[in-house]
């Protein structure tokens, strides 16, 4: 008998992977995309003056790397390569996901979509989403 470990937060994972492969399957209805073969876990963090977002994308070239901004939504596509595995090669298991992948997430209001940076560094992407600055009230002396 194996014993794993209880994760609720696995059901929201699950439901997360499901909502972008539906998402996923629109946008392949309307712009001719492709279905999510895999989906790199994502952080997202808030700072001060910014989010960001870091991805886990090992082994994904920055050349197959697509970031998009509409409407408020970042989408983040991108294909990790591998050639093809099998009993042949010496391989008894294959685990590691290849394929394309697609994420997209809904930004708040109040970002400025023109200054977003992305870089990727050791299998990390990382795409810092700067907040637009907010004009502070100030008090104006009377003379």
């Amino acid at each position: 008998m194996s014993m794993t470990q209880y994760n609720p937060w696995n059901l929201f994972d699950q439901l997360q992977h499901e909502m972008n492969r539906a998402q996923a399957y629109k946008a392949k209805n309307e712009d001719s995309a492709v279905i999510s073969d895999w989906s790199p876990a994502v952080d997202i963090k808030e700072e001060d003056n910014q989010y960001l977002l870091i991805a886990d994308i090992p082994g994904v070239n920055t050349n197959d790397i697509e970031i998009l901004m509409e409407k408020n939504i970042l989408t983040i596509k991108g294909e990790r390569n591998s050639e093809l595995k099998d009993e042949q090669d010496g391989f008894k298991r294959v685990e590691r996901k290849h394929g394309v992948f697609c994420r997209s997430f809904t930004l708040p209001e109040g970002v400025n979509a023109d200054a977003i940076k992305a870089k990727s560094d050791s299998g990390v992407l990382t795409v810092a989403i700067p907040k637009q600055e907010t004009v502070l009230p100030r008090k104006i002396t009377v003379n």
